[in-house]
């Protein structure tokens, strides 16, 4: 029985991975999870791990927009099972959000680049666990420059609740307007037709609006579908999964010849 350090790999293509892992970490308990329900049932059984190595983002349609890495943390989280979390990137922009998150969790020892190859995962599996941290230019965090405010924190913090649930209904595809907003977010209409004021200056400080633009709602839906990932993962684990589910498009009917 190996007696070695215990990893969980948190991954949609997971099993691609694991015989370079189990031949590089041959002491090692590995086990692999390549769905939500495989990684939740990994993490509420007894076993503890000393290190988890998860997808940021999942290359997976069918949960792109259900599921992430973040997801993995909070399940660790829920269940007390906290253990030191390297995070696979695949180093696309639509990770950013993610990463300016995960960069700040005192769980997340580093971020793996998946471009680099499998020996700098396995070094960092290595590292991580003898207690240290993912440094240097093989693990740049590669979150946002300072200056640039984060999601995260602006929808955790006064009036950020609300602009969360506007943007989760946006994000999901249930509104269009500032009826269907109102009803999607389970908000007034006068809310609804704030939409700007509550996101606007969040979109303007990030400097994802030309200067001098006029910020409408039409700039406000076109962000909002622009984070949509990010949006709806914060959402769902931050008490609003009634507006996390995405809808999804109905196909064009066909046309007969």
């Amino acid at each position: 029985m190996q007696d070695g350090p215990r990893v969980l790999v948190a991954a949609a293509l997971g099993k691609i991975i694991e015989p370079l892992l189990r031949q590089a970490l041959a002491d090692a308990n590995i086990r692999i999870a390549e769905d939500p329900a495989a990684v939740e049932r990994a993490v509420g059984e007894r076993l503890r791990f000393d290190v988890v190595v998860a997808d940021l983002t999942w290359n997976d349609y069918a949960v792109e927009y259900s599921f992430d890495g973040l997801d993995v943390l909070d399940m660790l989280r829920r269940a007390r099972r906290q253990t030191p979390m390297i995070f696979a990137a695949q180093g696309h922009g639509v990770e950013l959000d993610h990463l300016d998150e995960a960069a700040e969790q005192p769980e997340v020892v580093g971020i793996y680049r998946k471009a680099t190859g499998p020996q700098p995962l396995i070094d960092a599996v290595n590292i991580a666990v003898r207690g240290g941290s993912l440094t240097g230019p093989r693990y740049p965090p590669a979150s946002s420059p300072p200056h640039i405010p984060r999601i995260h924190e602006y929808f955790g913090k006064g009036r950020g609740s609300t602009a969360a649930r506007l943007a989760g209904a946006i994000a999901s595809g249930q509104a269009v307007n500032h009826e269907t907003l109102a009803s999607a977010a389970h908000v007034g209409y006068d809310t609804a037709a704030k939409l700007v004021d509550y996101l606007g200056p969040l979109i303007k400080d990030r400097g994802e609006h030309g200067p001098g633009l006029k910020m409408t709602p039409e700039v406000v839906y076109r962000w909002c579908g622009e984070h949509a990932r990010y949006i709806l993962s914060w959402c769902r684990r931050n008490g609003h999964q009634d507006i996390a589910v995405r809808v999804a498009p109905v196909p064009a009917p066909r046309k007969h010849s």
